[in-house]
Parts: C-alpha cells; sequence; structure tokens
C-alpha cells in the first residue's frame, strides 16, 4: 500500500468515511529513520499531522480546518462558548461548562479540534467522551495541545 493511500486510510478511520478527499493533493511525508514508517505530514512546509505508535493522527488546527469542509467531520469537533475562547488559544483546557456544542464521535483520548464559531481555534485530546461532555457542567472535557497562538508564535515543525 502507498504512503499517500495509507494516510487516507488512516484519516477515514479515525473522522469518518470520505473524510480524507479533504486532504491537500500536493502533500510531503517524512518518514522514520529506525522503523521507514510514515512520521510526518506536510503541505506548503506547514506541518498537518503527525502518526502516533498508537495508529491514531495528531493533527494540527491548520488540517483541522481544512478537514472542516466535511460534514462527518465536524462530528469529531466540540464547540465553545466566548467566556473560554482567550484561555483555550492560549493552550488551557476546555471544561464541560463551556461547551456550547458536541459530536457525538468525540472517544476518550481521540484527537478533538476545538471550534468557535465553526472555525477551529486549538486541537486537543479528550479527557470525557461525548456523553460525558454533555451530561455534566463541570471539569476537564479536552486538554489542549496545540491552538492558534502557539502556532504564531514560531512554526514548530519538526
Amino acid at each position: 500500500m502507498e504512503p499517500v493511500e495509507k494516510l487516507h486510510h488512516t484519516i477515514d478511520a479515525l473522522f469518518g468515511n470520505g473524510v480524507s478527499k479533504f486532504l491537500p493533493k500536493k502533500i510531503e511525508i517524512t518518514y522514520s529513520k529506525k522503523n521507514g514508517r510514515i512520521r510526518s505530514v506536510f503541505h506548503d512546509e506547514k506541518l498537518l499531522c503527525t502518526l502516533r505508535i498508537d495508529g491514531g493522527l495528531a493533527i494540527t488546527p491548520l488540517f483541522a480546518q481544512m478537514l472542516l469542509k466535511s460534514k462527518k467531520f465536524k462530528e469529531n469537533c466540540l464547540e465553545i462558548d466566548i467566556d473560554s475562547k482567550p484561555f483555550v488559544e492560549e493552550g488551557r483546557s476546555v471544561f464541560c461548562n463551556h461547551v456550547v456544542w458536541c459530536g457525538k464521535n468525540i472517544q476518550i483520548s481521540s484527537d478533538v479540534p476545538v471550534l468557535f464559531k465553526s472555525k477551529v481555534i486549538a486541537v486537543g485530546r479528550a479527557v470525557l467522551s461525548s456523553e460525558m461532555i454533555q451530561s455534566q457542567n463541570r471539569g476537564v472535557a479536552i486538554k489542549i495541545r496545540d491552538s492558534l497562538k502557539s502556532q504564531n508564535k514560531g512554526d514548530r515543525s519538526l
């Protein structure tokens, strides 16, 4: 299987069938020197995602915004209120009581793009599943890994 084809299958498996068609046509892939596996994916010298050892993807806010054109991908996202927006942009966690809308595909420890008015402002890992986030009004829902402000401080490519 070709590396690009493998990437398409991984994106479809994680975020829903057909989401991978929103992947840019011209991508550059870097490989691990140790084992030859795909390590990271770039588009116009900007990092899109990194493949994890467990088979998951660590996506960037830029890549999440590209994939957001797909309606199926939106079910993996979470929308927050205006009060928490500045904190989340700084890289702080999202709490359950600040969640306005929650996609039904969010699972514990899955990658979750955080939206504010349909724009991706950060990406993090889910601490709770979508059902738990909707039923609770306290506690951490998403631990932020990458936000827009952290990207603007300098390109953190590998």
